[in-house]
This record gives structure tokens, C-alpha cells and sequence, in this order.
């Protein structure tokens, strides 16, 4: 503190810092909202402090505290700030049920669109599964029939293969006529049915000429001649045969 510009520079220091301190926290709330004057009030005095100590350096003065103790404002105002402040609340709690309503759709989105992709997934891999499995089967039974093919061809080669050949046609003749005769109403009968020898015969005969046809080297000669000889036993069984419908 100056003594000489406080007694030469004012005419009353005490009644023009009251004056200062009041214009400027004019002006200092000015810029600010009710809001805020409310939350920055501790700011505002170190505003205010700093104004007065700038514009009372010629008066030989100097201001080393200032505090707001209280506001008051009308009861109007205090009515509509209380008003602002719940809708602000119902504002606040609007957002965060909204934020937690979308949070909760996609999190269950989320999970049906894990779980179509896993569902799709098993689903694919149910399929590889089986098709490798009848891949596998029908490998196999491939495999088993060429087998059976190749001992029943061996077999054949063999001494008295002919009348193991005749003995199994003669069964399959007898099972195929028994099924015949317990699954449909049609059947085909030969004319003779009882004479079981003569139809192995004809079958024997033609698998005589299907194992005396021409090595695969021909294949033009073998697919004609092959047709030839089944024509003629085809002719042959058919005039065996009559039909007969069973009512």
C-alpha cells in the first residue's frame, strides 16, 4: 500500500474499492451463466481480486482477498433454475436408458448373428461329414463287388466251375419265381414250369457265348457279336415264356 497515492490519488479509497469491487463482479457475472456462477464461484473471486488490483495501482491500493458469501436471485428465477435442473436430470436419464436399450439390441444381435454363423458352420460340416461317409460306402461296396466278381471269375476257371455256375442259376431261378409268386399279381411263367433243367440249360448256353466272345482288343467286333448272340438267346427264352395275369 501506497500512503501517498492512497491520500492523493482518491478521495475515499475504501468507498471507491467497494465500487470497483461491485462493477466488476457486474462484469465478471455478465459472462458467465447462473449456472456456472453457482459452480465457479471460487474462480470468480480470483477474477474479481485481479480486476480491483488493476485499476486501484494508482490509488497506492492493494486487494488481497474477495469473496462472494452469498447469491440471491428471485423467486422466479430460482423456480425456473429448478425447472431447468430436473428436465436437465430427465434429460441425463433419458440418454443413458437409450444408450443402454441400443447396447442391449446389438448385443443380442450380436449373438444371433454368432450363433447363425456357428448353426451354418455344424451344418456344413454335417454335410462333409457325410458325404465322405458315403463316399467311403459306396467306395467300399464298390471294392467288395469287384472283389466278388474277381473270386466268382476265379472260380469259374476252375475244374467243375460249369456246374457250380448251373447250380447257382437253378437257386436264383427258384427264388426269383417264389417272389414272383408272393408280390404281384403279373408274373411271367415259362411253359413248362416244373422242368427247372431245361431253363439252366438256356441260361448256361448263354453264358457259354458271353465267355466265348472276342479279348477286348475289338471292341467294334465284340459289342456286335455280343449283340447277336443276346438276341438270339433273348428270341430263344421268349418263346419259353407266356404271360399270365393272376387276378
Amino acid at each position: 500500500m501506497d500512503p501517498y497515492k492512497a491520500s492523493y490519488g482518491v478521495e475515499d479509497p475504501e468507498y471507491a474499492v467497494t465500487q470497483l469491487a461491485q462493477t466488476t463482479m457486474r462484469s465478471e457475472l455478465g459472462k458467465l451463466s447462473l449456472d456456472k456462477v453457482f459452480r465457479e464461484r471460487e474462480s470468480l473471486n480470483a477474477s474479481i481480486v485481479d480486476a480491483i488490483n488493476q485499476a486501484a495501482d494508482c490509488w497506492g491500493i492493494r486487494c488481497l482477498r474477495y469473496e462472494i458469501k452469498d447469491i440471491h436471485v428471485p423467486p422466479r428465477v430460482k423456480e425456473s433454475m429448478q425447472m431447468q435442473v430436473e428436465a436437465e436430470r430427465r434429460k441425463r436419464a433419458t440418454v443413458l436408458e437409450s444408450e443402454g436399450t441400443r447396447e442391449s439390441a446389438i448385443n443380442v444381435a450380436e449373438g444371433k448373428k454368432q450363433a447363425q454363423i456357428l448353426a451354418s458352420e455344424a451344418e456344413k460340416a454335417e454335410q462333409i461329414n457325410q458325404a465322405a461317409g458315403e463316399a467311403s460306402a459306396v467306395l467300399a461296396k464298390a471294392k467288395a463287388k469287384a472283389e466278388a466278381i474277381r473270386i466268382l471269375a476265379a472260380a469259374l476257371t476252375q475244374h467243375n466251375g460249369d456246374a457250380a455256375a448251373s447250380l447257382t442259376v437253378a437257386e436264383q431261378y427258384v427264388s426269383a419265381f417264389s417272389k414272383l409268386a408272393k408280390d404281384s399279381n403279373t408274373i411271367l411263367l415259362p411253359s413248362n414250369p416244373g422242368d427247372v433243367t431245361s431253363m439252366v440249360a438256356q441260361a448256361m448256353g448263354v453264358y457259354g457265348a458271353l465267355t466265348k466272345a472276342p479279348v477286348p482288343g475289338a471292341q467294334d467286333s465284340v459289342s456286335s457279336g455280343s449283340s447277336r448272340d443276346v438276341q438270339g438267346t433273348d428270341g430263344s427264352l421268349d418263346e419259353e415264356f407266356d404271360r399270365v395275369k393272376l387276378s
